[in-house]
């Protein structure tokens, strides 16, 4: 396959849908930005992709819950096509807004039943936190460690902003002990040396300071933090400075749609 297709859904209050399309379409894949409607009434399908994202942003408003509402809709209105484009193997990735839809739709970590297992809630700080965080993204505290496909080949420590009022990632020890024990937790807060600290290193409460997770399978990765907001050295915040440094031309975020690109290319 040489462009694989990208679907990214949005609908009103998604706000990060132009620029999660443009990573998209700079790692290599092909992209339409589609409405949950248009999905709903059979317009489009979507099985015709390889790739779905779902942006940030504040969906509907973030009535009810953050992401609640679209997450119902998923669950209710397009639950079996999501279901079978999973099963059929292929990737699915929710960004902030998106992550928070996927974990209120029960898609992730994942069970048959779409029981919903995990929540983002207000953050501790009890406001909105918009600033740059260092996140741990090879976390081997474990005893096994999903292959997530999104994350592979990650620096040990990368730099990517946070947007969000309702990032608390919680759930019961049960559920934090499978998460762990199946390697799951793909990404945490940290400082710059990698160290997983509080407040302001961890922006939101987060239990064990985490800010993604993957399912079972690898392929279905949901984060808090925006990598499509930093897929050119350039967005830093040091700006020229850090390319300088770098030399490097890509952001941290960047790899992450590189990698969804590359193995839809391979394996879809």
């Amino acid at each position: 396959m040489v462009n694989p297709k990208v679907l990214i859904l949005r609908t009103a209050g998604t706000n990060c849908d132009q620029e999660t399309a443009f990573a998209f379409k700079k790692a290599g894949g092909e992209v339409d930005l589609v409405h949950i409607n248009r999905l709903i009434s059979g317009e489009k399908k979507l099985s015709d992709y390889q790739i779905l994202a779902l942006p940030g942003g504040f969906s509907y408003g973030d009535d009810v819950a953050a992401g609640k509402i679209l997450a119902n809709e998923l669950k209710y209105k397009l639950a079996d096509d999501l279901k079978k484009f999973i099963q059929d193997g292929k990737l699915v990735i929710g960004i902030c807004n998106g992550f928070q839809i996927l974990v209120k739709s029960g898609f992730l970590p994942g069970n048959s039943e779409l029981k919903q297992e995990t929540s983002l809630i207000i953050n501790d700080s009890a406001k909105f936190e918009d600033r740059w965080t260092y996140l741990k993204s090879q976390v081997t505290s474990y005893k096994s460690q999903v292959n997530c496909v999104w994350t592979k080949d990650l620096p040990e420590v990368i730099y990517l902003p946070v947007a969000h009022g309702e990032g608390k990632f919680i759930c019961e020890k049960s559920v934090l002990g499978k998460l762990e024990e199946n390697g799951q937790i793909v990404i945490q807060y940290c400082n710059q040396q990698g160290v997983l600290s509080g407040y302001p290193d961890n922006p939101n409460g987060s239990i064990k300071n985490i800010a993604g997770i993957c399912d079972e399978t690898g392929r279905m990765f949901g984060l808090m933090p925006h990598p499509e907001r930093y897929i050119d050295i350039y967005q830093h915040p040091a700006g020229k400075f850090a390319a300088l440094k770098s030399g490097r031309k890509e952001g941290d975020g960047f790899k992450i749609f590189q990698n969804g690109v590359e193995y839809a290319k391979k394996n879809l």
